[in-house]
C-alpha cells in the first residue's frame, strides 16, 4: 500500500515558487533521513535535497540557495520549498528515505517551469 504521497507540483513560470509536501507513514518516516529526488526529461533520477531525522539538511549544488527542505516529525511530513525556479527544474519530484528504498518510490508530483 502507498506509504509516501507527494503533492504540490504544478505549472509555474520561471522565477516563480512552489512548495512540495510529502506525507509519509510513521513507520518509514520517524527514524529515517528523508530526501527529495527528481527525474527530468531524458535524465536520470537525481538527489535534490536531504534531511536527517535531526533536521540537518544537504542540497545538490544546482539548488543551493533556491530550495529549502524541512520536516515536521509530528505530522510525518517533509517539505520542499522551491524558489526562483528555472526551466531546467522541470521534473517529476519524488520523496523517499535517504538513502532511497526502491519499494517506496511513489508516483511523484510533476513540476513544470515554463513561460
Amino acid at each position: 500500500q502507498v506509504q509516501l504521497v507527494e503533492s504540490g507540483g504544478g505549472l509555474v513560470q520561471p522565477g516563480g515558487s512552489l512548495r512540495l509536501s510529502c506525507a509519509a507513514s510513521g513507520s518509514i518516516f520517524k527514524l529515517n533521513a528523508m530526501g527529495w529526488f527528481r527525474q527530468g526529461p531524458g535524465k536520470e533520477r537525481e538527489m535534490v535535497a536531504t534531511i536527517t531525522s535531526g533536521s540537518i539538511s544537504n542540497y545538490a549544488d544546482f539548488v543551493k540557495g533556491r530550495f529549502f527542505i524541512w520536516r515536521d516529525n509530528a505530522k510525518n511530513t517533509v517539505y520542499l520549498q522551491m524558489n526562483r525556479l528555472k526551466p531546467e527544474d522541470t521534473a517529476v519530484y519524488y520523496c523517499n528515505t535517504d538513502p532511497p528504498q526502491g519499494m517506496h518510490w511513489g508516483q511523484g508530483t510533476q513540476v513544470t517551469v515554463s513561460s
